[in-house]
């Protein structure tokens, strides 16, 4: 059977293609003024995983171009959140770690979005939420997989 003919496999994409753009959408208008999706998303990772990162690594991590993540990284770089340092080791590259405003512009944005994601995870119910997350891990390392074939 094709993957044209299967109607699972096209259900279970659709589903997650209209759950992400009604997600960003959701989430777009709930961020604090001048706070982007994509912004929030290398502040969130740079806060979460507390450790630098090079432009190189946030692009292949958030699978964007590296000319897509320069010009956030620009962006958040104006706005004070991230410092951009010369690698001391190779002047061709650079480190990028989240600055204490970055973290209050990332805290402000969570705190702007919980309430939408919580009364979603509500609706839902907890443990059904919980139920679904490992079979879209394993989704999400899949298409990773894939995408690097």
């Amino acid at each position: 059977m094709s993957t044209s003919d299967d109607p699972l496999s096209i259900a279970l994409f659709s589903e997650l293609f209209m759950a992400d753009q009604l997600a960003r959408a959701l989430l777009s208008k709930a961020m604090p003024r001048g706070m982007e999706l994509s912004h929030f998303s290398v502040l969130n990772h740079l806060a979460r995983s507390n450790e630098e990162r090079s432009p190189a690594q946030l692009a292949r991590i958030f699978h964007v171009t590296r000319g897509a993540m320069t010009n956030t990284l620009n962006r958040l770089e104006i706005a004070g959140h991230v410092h951009i340092r010369p690698d001391w080791d190779d002047a061709r590259r650079k480190f990028v770690a989240i600055s204490p405003s970055g973290r209050a512009a990332r805290d402000a944005a969570l705190q702007s979005i919980a309430p939408v994601l919580r009364r979603i995870v509500q609706e839902i119910g907890a443990d059904r939420v919980r139920a679904a997350l490992p079979v879209i891990r394993e989704m999400r390392v899949e298409l990773e997989l894939a995408q690097n074939v």
